[in-house]
């Protein structure tokens, strides 16, 4: 797993801060399955985003601009063939990089929240 993606800890606590909201959540009755491991992943990067409005992306990208669009390329050749994302606006950026930043950094999140898949 790769750990020198920029933002990687900050991203790791998101997903760590929601496991734990959603599991207490679960244990005072409201119904979730950890188990599904893809479900998981699109509830907290996917369903949400995780940064709304132009300015502020372009703030938490800084420097990082073009760093987040070669991991979007990456991925998304590598899994769909060819590149979707609109890289000429920065929320779909930073929330396409997070998307994929929180699949790689999900299963040590779940172990860090105490939740068992």
């Amino acid at each position: 797993m790769e750990t020198n993606y920029f933002k990687y800890d900050e991203i790791k606590a998101h997903a760590v801060d929601w496991l734990l909201e959603t599991k207490a959540q679960a244990e005072r009755g409201c119904d979730y399955d950890f188990t599904d491991i893809y479900d998981v992943h699109n509830d907290i990067f996917n369903n949400d985003y995780y940064i709304i409005g132009r300015h502020l992306a372009k703030q938490w990208l800084g420097s990082n601009y073009f760093e987040a669009i070669d991991v979007i390329k990456q991925y998304e050749q590598d899994n769909f063939g060819e590149v979707f994302c609109d890289f000429s606006e920065p929320e779909h950026v930073v929330n396409m990089y997070t998307f994929i930043v929180g699949g790689e950094i999900l299963e040590s999140a779940m172990i860090e929240a105490g939740v068992d898949a």
